[in-house]
């Protein structure tokens, strides 16, 4: 297995992920009747900060339709959880526009590149573009005082 499965931290990601979906309305629980089923919530609730009691809450009143996307969700936790620990492999995200997504996506297709490298590319060409804009004003500039120092003399 590629990553580690930490028992105690998993634990509380499933905590999350339970009340999270029981706050959705979902059914968390496999139990018919709503009183047993509101029990077993305010016992989930109670027992956050203790691992092997969430652990056995799963095992004991999971409802069966959860039991695989609970493992999904904390198989993605997990990779997320380890990727984040190197520069390199952790997850950035930026909040776009959807017009703005969209040119960006037809700027890379042109560019044959991913949505990070165009961004990359976008980003130097405005900095050269900015350079070379100065380095003109300041040509005119130059040239200006010349040309006003040679006519008062």
């Amino acid at each position: 297995m590629k990553y580690q499965q930490l028992e105690n931290l998993e634990a509380g990601w499933k905590w999350t992920y339970l009340v999270k979906k029981w706050k959705e309305g979902e059914a968390i629980t496999s139990f018919v009747d709503q009183s047993e089923a509101d029990v077993a919530i305010q016992t989930l609730l109670a027992i956050e900060h203790e691992p092997t009691k969430v652990i056995e809450w799963i095992n004991n009143n999971m409802a069966n339709s959860l039991e695989n996307k609970l493992k999904q969700a904390i198989r993605a936790k997990r990779k997320r959880h380890f990727n984040s620990e190197q520069t390199h492999t952790k997850k950035k995200s930026i909040d776009l526009d959807y017009r703005v997504w969209e040119k960006l996506a037809e700027k890379s297709q042109e560019l044959g590149s991913t949505l990070s490298d165009t961004i990359e590319y976008l980003i130097s060409e405005s900095s050269r573009t900015e350079q070379a804009s100065q380095t003109v004003s300041n040509l005119k500039n130059d040239l200006n005082q010349l040309l006003n120092s040679d006519s008062f003399e």
